[in-house]
C-alpha cells in the first residue's frame, strides 16, 4: 500500500522485504449498528518453494516463499443486516479468487505490458457483481444486496487500484495527503455535471447514495496504474471513517503514527468518538527500511 512517484531513500529501487512491511486492519459495528457488514483482507500472494526431500540440515537461507503481491480489501456491505454482509463477504471471497489467477498469468507474461492484467482486473470485478445478483434472485433474503470494493494490489514496483462504490484509498506522501479513488455516490456524479458545488455534495442525502455497486443495477469498476515507493502511508476505508474524520485529521494522524496498529486504533476511537453511526473499516500499510525498524 505505499505508492507515489518518489525515490526511496534505502536501496533505490529494491523491493520493500516481508519484515519491513507494517501493516494493520480492523473492523467496527460502530455505535449505532448491532452488525457489521464490512468485510477486509490484507494478504500476500506468494510463489512457494516445496522442497520434497534434501540432504541440507538447514534451509532457512534459501527462502521458502517469494512474495508476488501484496494486497488489500475492503468492502462495504449495503442492503441490510444478513444481505449486506454476505454481499461484502461473497465479493472479497470471489476476487480474490479471481484476482490471484490473474496474477498468476501476469508474472508469467510480460509485466510491461500490463493492459490485459488491468482488464483482468475489471473483469473479475464484473464477474463477482454477476454473482452476486444471481445469488439475490435465487435467495430472497439476499434482495438488494450489494457491496463496494475497494482493492489495493502492489505488485512492486508497479500498484493497481480497483474501485466500485464508496470506499477509499488514500497516500500520505511528503506531508500531503492525496485521496487515490473517486466516490462512486449520485453526489459526485452531480458535481461532475456541475449541478452540485463540491461543498454541496458534502452535506447532500445523496452523498451516500452509491451510482456503482458490486451486486447494485450498475457496477463501473475503475482500475488505476500507480507507481510504489518508499516513504509513503497507504490507508483504504469504508466510509464509516471518513463519515466523522475529515482528511485533516487523517493526514495528521497518519503522520505522527507510530504503527499502522496504532494509528488504526487511534482513527477507530476519532470515528467512535465521533458518533460511529456506521460501521468502520481501516487499514494501513507503509514500508519501513529495517534500519529504522
Amino acid at each position: 500500500m505505499t505508492s507515489v512517484p518518489a525515490s526511496p531513500p534505502h536501496g533505490a529501487g529494491r523491493r520493500p522485504l516481508d519484515t519491513e512491511l507494517d501493516v494493520f486492519g480492523l473492523t467496527h459495528p460502530g455505535r449505532v449498528r448491532t452488525n457489521n457488514e464490512d468485510h477486509f483482507l490484507v494478504c500476500a500472494l506468494q510463489r512457494r518453494m516445496e522442497v520434497y526431500h534434501t540432504s541440507l540440515p538447514d534451509l532457512s537461507h534459501l527462502g521458502s516463499a517469494d512474495r508476488l503481491a501484496f494486497i488489500s480489501m475492503v468492502a462495504d456491505g449495503v442492503g441490510g443486516a444478513a444481505a449486506g454482509e454476505e454481499a461484502s463477504r461473497m465479493a472479497l471471497e470471489g476476487v480474490t479468487k479471481y484476482v490471484s489467477q490473474a496474477l498468476h498469468c501476469y508474472y508469467t507474461s510480460d509485466p510491461s505490458n500490463d493492459a490485459g492484467f488491468v482488464h483482468a482486473l475489471e473483469d473479475a470485478a464484473l464477474k463477482v457483481h454477476n454473482e452476486l445478483a444471481t445469488a439475490a434472485t435465487e435467495d430472497i433474503k439476499l434482495r438488494g444486496m450489494a457491496t463496494t470494493l475497494t482493492l489495493w494490489i502492489g505488485v512492486w514496483p508497479k500498484a493497481y487500484l480497483l474501485q466500485v462504490g464508496d470506499s477509499r484509498c488514500y497516500i500520505l506522501s511528503k506531508g500531503e495527503l492525496v485521496q487515490l479513488s473517486r466516490d462512486q455516490t449520485m453526489a459526485e456524479e452531480l458535481v461532475d455535471q456541475g449541478v452540485l458545488t463540491r461543498d454541496d455534495a458534502a452535506h447532500s442525502r445523496l452523498a451516500h447514495i452509491l451510482s456503482s455497486a458490486i451486486g447494485g443495477p450498475e457496477a463501473a469498476p475503475i482500475v488505476r496504474r500507480l507507481e510504489q515507493a518508499w516513504d509513503a502511508v497507504g490507508l483504504v476505508c469504508s466510509d464509516g471513517l471518513t463519515r466523522h474524520v475529515s482528511d485533516d485529521r487523517i493526514r495528521e494522524q497518519l503522520t505522527s503514527m507510530t504503527s499502522a496498529r496504532q494509528v488504526c486504533e487511534s482513527l477507530l476511537q476519532e470515528a467512535l468518538d465521533g458518533g460511529g453511526e456506521d460501521n468502520i473499516t481501516i487499514i494501513v500499510g507503509r514500508a519501513v527500511p529495517r534500519d529504522r525498524v
